[in-house]
């Protein structure tokens, strides 16, 4: 199922997006409908929280009541949420080996860019990646955000007042279910509720100067709407192997990163098992894999303007669509 929260007649609510991600389908009207209101299609916390019970009468609801028209809307007349307006907490890795060893050259093919020195940004495309520090093999590395700094698709971000660099980042993220502590990396796929796309959205300036001293990020990641996600969670049973999924970001409709999700130092399962030690998690929290090689404006020395339009798009998911504002100072 691709899961949804949406706003309509100024009511948030959560549905099945189906006929070709066109329709939403109301699961809190449908339950009341068949004389069964369920508390747990008030939110997709509240889904998650219920468990594989909730779900599966979700799905009964939609194979018996999807026919009725006026209980799906067509999704161009609602307002498209973030899928998790409130997670219960927000981890985000760095799980892509290119995307680390390319990163630190960012500012410096930027400026050789904005000088219009073509020979220097071609000497530092070419020079080797070097080795990848023995810590990223050793444990998973993720930092903790704003968990309510949350937007949707088709959400205008508003970059801070504070930051003149602003750049995008194409993610993969799991949201997990069920609480547990201490858990298996085996165990783990029993963990995971669903999949969405991820915009880490970064004022790269201010997490500049925060990284280097040895702490954050905070304000280059931490804004108000900075953390979008959508445009809905896909289960696992739709997505299969989460490891092999197509990966493309755009900026203006000129495509910027195509990739795929392979080769994650550690996946999501062994993210869970490293997470839950010696800390229970909860339902409904986000983990993010981090940015895949390529996928972020860092990489690639080219940042973002004002009004721009940015694009992520993950197979079996969908697109995540998003225009950047600078604010009036």
């Amino acid at each position: 199922m691709k899961l949804a929260t949406f706003r309509h007649s100024g009511k948030a609510r959560i549905g099945i997006v189906h006929s070709g991600d066109s329709r939403v389908f109301d699961l809190a009207s449908a339950a009341d409908r068949a004389g069964a209101p369920n508390p747990a299609f008030q939110s997709m916390l509240d889904l998650i929280d219920g468990g594989d019970a909730a779900l599966d009468q979700a799905r009964r609801l939609f194979d018996s009541r999807s026919g009725e028209a006026d209980l799906s809307r067509d999704l161009a007349a609602v307002e498209l949420l973030s899928p998790l307006p409130e997670p219960r907490q927000m981890r985000d890795a760095m799980s892509f080996q290119k995307h680390i060893l390319q990163g630190g050259r960012g500012m410096e093919k930027n400026a050789a860019r904005r000088k219009g020195d073509m020979a220097e940004l071609a000497r530092l495309n070419a020079l080797p990646l070097g080795e990848l520090p023995e810590v990223y093999r050793q444990v998973p590395i993720y930092y903790i955000t704003n968990r309510f700094s949350v937007a949707g698709t088709g959400a205008t971000v508003k970059w801070p007042k504070y930051s003149q660099i602003m750049d995008y980042e194409l993610e993969l993220a799991c949201i997990t279910k069920g609480r547990g502590s201490d858990i298996d990396a085996k165990a783990a796929k029993d963990h995971i509720f669903g999949f969405t796309i991820f915009n880490d959205f970064s004022a790269r300036d201010a997490q500049r100067i925060e990284m280097a001293g040895r702490l954050g990020p905070s304000k280059g990641k931490s804004f108000d709407g900075g953390n979008v996600i959508g445009p809905w969670i896909v289960t696992p049973d739709e997505i299969g192997d989460p490891y092999r999924l197509a990966m493309k970001a755009r900026v203006n409709g000129e495509t910027r990163c195509d990739s795929t999700s392979e080769g994650m130092l550690f996946s999501f399962e062994e993210l869970i098992a490293h997470i839950s030690r010696d800390e229970t998690l909860m339902p409904g929290e986000f983990i993010g894999s981090g940015t895949v090689g390529n996928g972020c404006g860092l990489e690639l020395g080219l940042f973002l303007e004002h009004g721009d339009t940015v694009e992520l798009e993950i197979e079996k998911i969908g697109v995540l669509k998003n225009r950047v504002e600078r604010q009036n100072t």
